[in-house]
């Protein structure tokens, strides 16, 4: 057990990190096989004892962690660990070391984890929470920065988070079920496969390089080559003939084709035809067209430079390879290109014969006739069927929170 301590973990808005957290807090992002809350529990063999959030995600969070509180100084215990929800690569030797020395601070100055009091906790709410307008402070990439602070930091963490999440899995997972006939393995690194999930005869499980995790109802369909280091979500599948490279995470209920490498999908989303997808992330209710084909890497092999948001300044990323970053509920048409380091934010819908590159505003509507507003009402109409698919209903936090992004105060 990494703490002895319960542990909040908070999201102090800080950073640029849309759309990575438009629709849920810091530690919620999927960067490995699991989100930081996802881990904390897992480490712990607990759920959080609380939740700090910035105030517009707060009813959302209410409803998705409703035994957890969030927000709330006065329902917890005497002493806690506070834990930075942008600190994706926090594993159990450091928790423990918050716990054990105190204040931990990355060669960057960014806070990981401190003990707190409730009266601290209310404190560092009232402190450290900056509205988002205001929060790009921060710059990007840093030496020695172990924080998520601008979108691409999702490539650059990624490696590191999968690792730590791959090998707590295989340590904490039941036994893997056995192989069935008709199936390959190569290679020794390890491998687990629930024993709810499904692979079909002529499946290739590949590692070589690193450890392949199935969790619970996965399917793995025929022809399907898998090379570690690789993590299949719950609910998730991995259609015919995918070819599904390292450094790759599924969420849950996801469905996947085609060649991916070094992709992760925060999950409920839909890549289920052929074409490449390379180091990217993909946020929820993602769906793309039959074709849709991504860069990772530029001609000239050099730095790739990305803006966080449409008007904002060019930065250096750190990466020669980085693809998309796509948020929630983008969708591609049918033999759609993106450009190397794009970054497509929340809601957008593309079906253009010409590229997409660059970083695109939320909400965006892109056809060869122009981008235009996609239209609230239209927007929320196609959500509602997609989500449904999934016996989703959308509340009315998560409607509201919508709203909030296509019509900015």
């Amino acid at each position: 057990m990494p703490t002895a301590l319960p542990v909040i973990l908070f999201d102090d808005g800080r950073g640029q990190l849309s759309p990575l957290t438009d629709l849920r807090p810091a530690f919620d992002v999927r960067i490995g096989a699991l989100t930081l809350l996802e881990r904390v529990t897992l480490l712990t063999g607990r759920p959080p004892a609380g939740l700090i959030v910035p105030p517009h995600l707060e009813a959302m969070c209410r409803e998705k962690w409703p035994d957890v509180p969030v927000n709330d100084p006065s329902k917890l215990p005497e002493h806690t660990l506070l834990v930075n929800g942008r600190w994706s690569v926090a594993e159990s030797e450091a928790l423990h070391e918050c716990d054990q020395v105190g204040p931990l601070v990355d060669d960057a100055g960014e806070l990981l984890g401190s003990h707190a009091t409730p009266a601290e906790v209310s404190r560092f709410i009232a402190r450290d929470f900056v509205p988002e307008d205001e929060a790009s402070g921060y710059k990007g990439l840093t030496e020695g920065s172990r924080t998520l602070l601008r979108p691409w930091d999702a490539r650059r963490l990624r490696d590191r988070a999968l690792a730590i999440d791959l090998d707590l899995l295989l340590r904490l997972c039941p036994p893997s079920a056995a192989l069935t006939a008709g199936i390959t393995l190569i290679g020794d690194k390890g491998l687990n496969i629930a024993a709810s999930a499904r692979l079909y005869p002529s499946v290739v499980l590949d590692c070589e390089s690193g450890p392949i995790v199935i969790a619970d109802h996965a399917v793995i369909r025929p022809g399907a080559v898998i090379s570690g280091p690789v993590y299949v979500g719950p609910y998730s599948t991995v259609l015919d003939r995918a070819v599904i490279r390292g450094n790759t995470a599924i969420g849950p209920h996801c469905k996947v084709a085609g060649e991916v490498s070094g992709t992760v999908f925060q999950g409920y989303a839909n890549k289920a035809h052929d074409g490449f997808l390379g180091d990217s992330w993909v946020g929820e209710w993602v769906n793309l067209g039959a074709g849709t084909n991504n860069s990772n890497l530029l001609n000239t092999y050099s730095e790739i430079i990305c803006r966080a948001t449409p008007d904002g300044p060019n930065e250096r990323t750190g990466e020669t390879f980085l693809g998309a970053i796509i948020g929630d509920h983008v969708k591609t048409a049918i033999c759609t290109r993106i450009m190397t380091g794009a970054i497509l934010h929340t809601g957008s819908m593309f079906a253009t014969t010409a590229p997409v590159s660059g970083t695109v505003g939320r909400f965006t509507w892109a056809t060869d006739a122009g981008s235009r507003a996609f239209r609230f009402e239209k927007f929320v109409e196609v959500a509602r069927a997609a989500m449904s698919r999934r016996k989703i209903e959308p509340s009315a936090a998560y409607i509201d929170r919508l709203r909030a992004l296509h019509t900015p105060a």
